[in-house]
């Protein structure tokens, strides 16, 4: 049986579908965006408001994952310290909190967590969507 986010193909679904119905109703990101390549917002979740200048760092960092290793990535203004940065994936955390930051072909997935989400859930759905947009060359 097709997952519920194999359903529809990415002709037929908006950015912001993506980001509402794939990612926040799983129940396992709780906050969400996806950026493009160049760092220009596509579509986002309710309340989650990362700055033109955080976008552009994740961008960047997400061309160059070893860049941030040992380092940190902002995300609303909190400082994130990088666990694991490769291609196409970085994963960072700050206490309880933390977020699966994935790109593809054309775009940048961010899906975060808080504490009452494990982090592997979240990354869990961020790399299924992920996956499902790079095989159909996204």
């Amino acid at each position: 049986a097709l997952a519920r986010w194999q359903k529809k193909t990415p002709e037929t679904m908006s950015w912001q579908s993506y980001v509402d119905d794939q990612l926040i109703a799983t129940g396992f990101v709780q906050k969400a965006c996806i950026i493009g390549l160049d760092g220009s917002l596509w579509a986002t979740s309710a309340g989650f408001s990362l700055p033109a200048a955080e976008l552009s760092a994740i961008a960047g960092a997400s061309a160059n994952p070893a860049a941030v290793l040992g380092g940190g990535l902002m995300l609303e203004g909190q400082k994130y310290m990088v666990l694991r940065a490769d291609d196409p994936s970085i994963y960072v955390r700050k206490g309880s909190d933390g977020a699966c930051i994935s790109k593809t072909n054309q775009c940048i997935l961010i899906g975060w967590y808080g504490e009452k989400v494990q982090a592997g859930q979240c990354n869990q759905a961020v790399e299924k969507l992920a996956d499902y947009l790079r095989e159909n060359g996204y």
